[in-house]
């Protein structure tokens, strides 16, 4: 199974109401909504002239190589990747087998208050992405071959 299921205008606006109530609550900066594979499905707060497409593929990655070394020390329940700068911080969480939730903050922000936020947040994306998943199980989206110059008619479809 894909790992995203098909999203509808719906969909995206619930994802971005709970980005939206994370950024508030927690202070962050930005708050991004990944895909498995990289790709940004949705973000909420102030991007700042972030390279978003390639932050979302190198937070990927990251996640999945930290996956990888937990599976060779034989520890398999990687649920976060915390990257801490000198001005701006990133946390990186996982949604299930959906995708990531990345939250971009100050580093005067502790990690501990950011993640406390996320929680809420974590569960409205899963609800609303199982929901999604359960209306067509069998329709999931490989954002690998969409067009990243207009993802648009991928992510604004209506409910029929």
């Amino acid at each position: 199974m894909l790992s995203l299921p098909s999203l509808i205008d719906e969909d995206i606006a619930a994802l971005d109401a709970a980005l939206g109530d994370f950024v508030a609550a927690s202070s962050s900066r930005l708050a991004i909504f990944i895909d498995g594979g990289g790709f940004i499905v949705t973000r909420q707060g102030d991007a700042g002239g972030i390279d978003l497409a390639t932050l979302g593929a190198l937070a990927a990655n990251s996640f999945a190589a930290t996956q990888a070394i937990a599976k060779i020390i034989h520890d398999h329940s990687v649920t976060s990747l915390y990257q801490e700068g000198v001005e701006n911080s990133m946390l990186i969480l996982s949604v299930g087998d959906f995708g990531f939730l990345a939250a971009v903050f100050p580093s005067q922000i502790g990690v501990g208050s950011v993640k406390y936020y996320s929680h809420d947040a974590l569960v409205r994306i899963s609800r609303q992405l199982a929901a999604a998943r359960s209306r067509a199980p069998a329709n999931g989206l490989d954002l690998a071959s969409i067009n990243l110059a207009d993802t648009g008619p991928l992510f604004r479809r209506r409910a029929t």
